[in-house]
């Protein structure tokens, strides 16, 4: 097992020496990670990992998925069942088992990012199998056990400048305030506002949620405003630790205009839990416009991550919980569904709203369109089931000759798989470096331009769509 230099670069001799070029530019820059999902404490404990199985199999459902779609259990991979079930297997036969179905990864995006890691970060020189699962697993448990495979020295070394966590808006940050103090620790570790339990009165425990809210806002659970000023009260909260986007996700990026008092009136019947599925999905169409209003005075970028029919497998879901592999892209459309909030806020200066999908079908008909008139729209990179090599390349020729280069808001890696993530941007560095100089090649682009295009992309752009 081997990395080729060159990977991902176009075949091409001479397109392929541009291409190197351009890579050459943004190779060693620095990591700009404005969404993700790693944990805070990762990095203020500092705790040596545990096993490779604990580190790169468990809680990764891009692996656990397609293994268990070979028919494997999940509870073989380490996936702890909900309650009054059996433990997970220990970390060895986990790994035992993934070794023995690495054949499985050949061409995927999970493929790319585990052998970069493991060859990169690991020294690991064969594919992983059935007769060296053991020996790779000592080796890289040993390798783990070192000061130099800490957190905090991975941080530095994988060059990370920014990296934005995800957060419940009721968290108290005590963890990023105590990174942010701790002077021994020089990276920048932001928090992000991720409200969608609190907005959907469909949401189990929600009402849960919004009584915790007037609590911590001293008004009356009844009381609408309460409710309201509660959350920008948080959002305030979240800007003042860091914070500096809001993340949202929903099958359905709906907009919906209501008047207070009919917000009012269906805020209510939802605490008495007498709203129906249809009046739900309204109420929580006006709370994301209510968010884009927010965004407007508090400044939080406003991003949106919709599209996706979660845990399809309820049988996975009551035995395993969410986050287990079971979630499908399903048909978005953004047109029509954010005009209301288009018509209010689409020209203000003061409002970012970068729009993800894994409808890859809407990057040219509607999303592209839509961030190449409104100046608050910026195109989201391929997330979820697009952040891979060929959907990425997709991407860039269906958006960039209706929007250009300079409406996208920067790659994302989107992980909780912290070793996983200088893999994932060095990829989309090397794609970018790709279609620049496929565009050169055609002598579409000047090289300098070119160059200049390859460094905004990493940099520039997320600094301006994310405010950092």
């Amino acid at each position: 097992m081997r990395l080729d230099p060159d990977r991902l670069l176009p075949t091409d001799p001479a397109t392929r020496g541009v291409a190197r070029r351009l890579y050459e530019r943004v190779a060693e820059l620095p990591i700009i990670s404005p969404h993700g999902h790693v944990d805070p404490g990762l990095l203020l404990h500092n705790l040596p990992f545990g096993d490779p199985a604990e580190l790169l199999i468990r809680r990764d459902h891009y692996i656990t998925r397609l293994i268990h779609a070979a028919g494997v259990p999940l509870e073989r991979l380490g996936v702890a069942e909900r309650a009054n079930g059996a433990g997970p297997a220990p970390g060895r036969e986990v790994w035992r088992t993934f070794c023995e179905h690495w054949h499985l990864f050949a061409g995927t995006a999970s493929g790319y990012w585990l052998t970069s890691g493991l060859v990169e970060l690991f020294g690991v020189d064969r594919d992983p199998s059935a007769e060296n699962a053991d020996e790779l697993f000592d080796m890289i448990t040993a390798t783990l056990a070192t000061d130099e495979f800490r957190p905090r020295a991975l941080f530095e070394r994988f060059a990370i400048e920014v990296l934005a966590t995800t957060d419940d808006p009721m968290d108290d940050l005590a963890e990023h305030a105590a990174l942010h103090a701790d002077p021994s620790f020089h990276g920048r570790v932001i928090p992000t506002f991720r409200p969608d339990a609190y907005l959907d009165p469909a949401s189990p425990g929600w009402a849960e949620r919004v009584a915790a809210l007037a609590e911590w806002n001293g008004c009356a659970v009844s009381s609408y405003r309460g409710y309201v000023d509660a959350l920008a009260g948080r959002r305030l909260y979240f800007r003042e630790h860091g914070a500096v986007s809001t993340d949202h996700a929903m099958v359905v990026p709906r907009t919906v205009e209501l008047g207070e008092g009919d917000a009012a009136a269906l805020f209510a019947q939802a605490l008495r839990g007498e709203l129906s599925a249809a009046e739900a999905t309204t109420f929580s169409g006006h709370m994301l416009l209510e968010m884009a209003r927010m965004s407007v005075a508090d400044g939080l970028v406003m991003t949106i991550h919709p599209g996706v029919y979660r845990n399809h497998s309820s049988a996975t879901f009551g035995r395993f919980g969410p986050d287990t592999g079971n979630d499908i892209p399903l048909r978005t459309g953004y047109v029509e569904e954010l005009r209301p909030l288009l018509e209010r806020y689409g020209n203000d200066p003061d409002f970012h709203l970068v729009l993800f999908t894994v409808d890859e079908t809407t990057f040219s008909r509607e999303i592209a369109p839509l961030a190449g008139f409104y100046p608050s729209v910026y195109i989201g990179a391929p997330w979820w089931f697009l952040d891979a090599p060929d959907s990425i390349l997709r991407f860039r020729a269906a958006v960039t000759e209706t929007a250009g280069f300079y409406r996208g808001a920067g790659f994302i890696d989107d992980t909780r798989a912290f070793l996983s993530i200088p893999a994932r941007h060095d990829m989309s560095r090397r794609l970018d470096s790709a279609f620049l100089a496929r565009l050169v090649g055609e002598g579409r682009l000047e090289l300098a331009a070119a160059e200049r295009i390859a460094v905004d992309l990493v940099d520039a752009l997320p600094r301006k769509a994310f405010k950092l």
